[in-house]
């Protein structure tokens, strides 16, 4: 275990209350959302920018400079002791799924803010940058991660040519939000410079409530492959069309999902999900002739995820023969398994375990902006506890307690890495 070096927190941060700021600011930043009532908030939706001069009064609060990205990554800076200094960065995404709760992506944020606002204007060797990545869960472009791609150096142009659900290309998006899509590539962090990466984030899992564990340590996280396709058959009446008659694209796609399952139930540590499925033409009284799905496929070993998505696609060809109908598949996305930096995540540790907790570690089964940063820099992750392993929905919560904890942790993995540093 990495022992925590003499540089301590002064006597006079008010833990509780600092704790208890991020969880108000959470609740404020609910109400920045697309649709009344609920929250959803998709990648540089209207919503987004008020939003992002509200969480940039709280960075100019902890002493921090704000610029943003032509991504819409909102970036606060923190400067360190000298000139010339390496960075240490600290996000989680501003976005959301749609109909959220209040946690996933933002806390991590706002944990970020409020650990440099603990260090009460001193400063450290290294300068800290705390990011909003705009995009993380793929919704608006049925791509993930457009955020922190573009910090890593690895947004693929050619995306901006996607379109969204009311044909707005990608490029249109960011210029209608006041940005430049020609300067997305400056958007790249150089790698020498950045020391690494930490993410706090909502478990969205109920591993560490059943171990009564405020935080945990992220080992890994799991690879994914995401993929969009469709089941092409006839429409017709479905009064007067015969049973023996129909290509029912529905009928193949219903028992698609039921082989997904039957898969993902016979592997072990595998999760394959149909989470979206749209049917044409969706009238009561006609044969639809078209079903377009997702699928979400994910495992800690990237052979076997990679075999399972093979072995499923195999099975849709199939079942579009028997049933006479056609499967196309229109996109496909791969994001491997990746592992958490050894040395920082030691440094975690020695954090965790100097509030008096066990380290657990964990696998993360779900994808985040720090499985991409790990392109970039070292990466190191902590987990909060999620009561009832809710995420993805309004009833998402959070332990106040474990926000402190989470917080500290933070504050004092920063002073372990500046005291580890030569």
């Amino acid at each position: 275990m990495a022992s925590m070096p003499a540089l301590h927190l002064t006597d006079d941060v008010n833990w509780t209350a600092l704790a208890d700021e991020v969880l108000v600011h959470c609740n404020q930043i609910a109400a920045y959302t697309e649709e009344e009532g609920i929250i959803t908030r998709t990648f540089l939706c209207a919503p987004m920018k008020p939003l992002h001069e509200l969480v940039s009064g709280w960075m100019q609060a902890a002493h921090m400079t704000v610029r943003r990205d032509a991504i819409g990554n909102l970036i606060g800076h923190y400067p360190a002791e000298g000139d010339g200094a390496p960075v240490f960065l600290i996000g989680s995404h501003l976005d959301t799924v749609p109909n959220a709760g209040k946690f996933d992506g933002v806390l991590g944020v706002l944990l970020g803010i409020a650990a440099v606002q603990a260090l009460g204007g001193r400063r450290l060797p290294f300068a800290v940058e705390v990011l909003g990545f705009s995009e993380e869960e793929g919704i608006r472009y049925r791509v993930p991660y457009l955020g922190s791609l573009a910090t890593a150096g690895r947004f693929d142009l050619m995306l901006l040519e996607r379109i969204d659900a009311h044909a707005v290309t990608l490029a249109e998006a960011i210029r209608a939000f006041g940005l430049d899509p020609a300067q997305i590539p400056m958007a790249a962090y150089p790698r020498q410079r950045i020391l690494g990466y930490l993410e706090a984030h909502v478990e969205q899992g109920p591993v560490l409530e059943k171990l009564n564990l405020p935080v945990g340590i992220v080992a890994a996280i799991v690879g994914h492959s995401r993929l969009w396709a469709s089941f092409q058959g006839n429409a017709g009446h479905a009064g007067t069309l015969p049973m023996e008659d129909r290509h029912d694209a529905l009928a193949a796609a219903a028992e698609f999902v039921l082989e997904v399952e039957r898969l993902a139930r016979s592997v072990d540590g595998l999760r394959a999900t149909v989470g979206a499925l749209t049917v044409k033409p969706g009238a009561v009284n006609v044969v639809p002739g078209l079903a377009t799905f997702s699928l979400d496929v994910r495992h800690a070993d990237d052979a076997v995820r990679q075999r399972a998505v093979a072995q499923l696609l195999d099975q849709a060809e199939d079942l579009a023969r028997k049933r006479g109908v056609r499967f196309h598949m229109e996109h496909i996305e791969q994001q491997p398994a990746v592992k958490a930096d050894p040395r920082l995540t030691k440094m975690l540790v020695a954090a965790v375990e100097t509030m008096g907790f066990p380290a657990m570690h964990m696998v993360s089964g779900a994808g985040h902006d720090a499985a991409v940063m790990a392109s970039l820099t070292p990466m190191t992750m902590l987990f909060l506890r999620s009561p009832g392993g809710v995420s993805h929905h309004p009833d998402e919560a959070v332990v106040p307690g474990d926000v402190q904890v989470a917080l500290e942790v933070m504050v004092n993995f920063l002073f372990c890495l500046a005291g580890g540093l030569p």
